[in-house]
C-alpha cells in the first residue's frame, strides 16, 4: 500500500515554500534542467539516511511535505515506493516530472550540460545494440542476431515491470555524475 500522494506538475510552482523538493535524477540531467529550489540526490544514492541528511538540513519536521520528481515521474514513485515505510515525513510523487512541468509552462531553471536525459541515453544505447546486432548477425554469424533479441527482451521487461536495468547502469557512466 503506497502511503504518498502525487502532486500535479501544474501546482509546482510555490513548493519549495511548503516543503523539499527532491529530483532523484543523476547530476548531469539536474544541471541541464531542473525545478528552481529543488535538490538534487539521485536515486541510487537516496535513502532514508540521506532524506534524514537533507530534512535536517533545511530544517524540516516529522509530517513536513517531501516532494520527490524526476524526468518523467518513474524514478520518483521508485523513490517514494522505498522511502515510504520509514519516513515520517508526507512524501509526494509530482506527476509526470520534469516533462509535466515543461507542458504545463513551469519555471524551470536551465543549465550548460550537453548530457542527454537518461530516457534519451537508454534509448540511443538500445537502438545501437539492436543495430550492431542485426548487422553483425548478417556478417559476422547468425548467432549475433541475438543480440538484437535479447535487447528487445530487455526493453519488453522495462515496460511490463518498470524497472530498467540498462538505465540503472548508464546513471553510473561518468559523465551522468556531477
Amino acid at each position: 500500500m503506497n502511503n504518498w500522494q502525487t502532486t500535479p506538475a501544474r501546482d509546482t510552482h510555490r513548493l519549495g515554500e511548503r516543503g523539499l523538493v527532491i529530483d532523484v535524477r543523476t547530476p548531469a540531467e539536474y544541471q541541464q534542467c531542473h525545478l528552481p529550489g529543488s535538490v538534487n540526490a539521485p536515486l541510487d544514492s537516496l535513502d532514508n539516511a540521506r532524506l534524514e541528511s537533507l530534512a535536517h538540513k533545511f530544517k524540516l519536521n516529522a509530517g513536513d511535505p517531501v516532494f520527490l520528481m524526476c524526468q518523467g515521474g518513474n524514478r520518483a514513485k521508485r523513490a517514494a515506493e522505498a522511502l515510504n515505510a520509514q519516513s515520517p515525513y508526507a512524501l509526494s510523487v509530482i506527476e509526470g516530472g520534469i516533462n509535466a512541468c515543461q507542458t504545463a509552462g513551469v519555471e524551470l531553471r536551465h543549465g550548460e550540460s550537453k548530457v542527454w536525459p537518461l530516457e534519451r541515453q537508454v534509448r540511443f544505447t538500445a537502438g545501437i545494440l539492436v543495430f550492431t546486432g542485426v548487422v553483425l548477425g548478417y556478417t559476422v554469424h547468425p548467432g549475433l542476431f541475438g543480440i538484437a533479441g535479447f535487447v528487445g527482451a530487455g526493453l519488453m521487461f522495462a515496460a511490463i515491470t518498470d524497472w530498467c536495468g540498462m538505465g540503472l547502469l548508464l546513471a553510473k557512466m561518468p559523465w551522468n555524475k556531477a
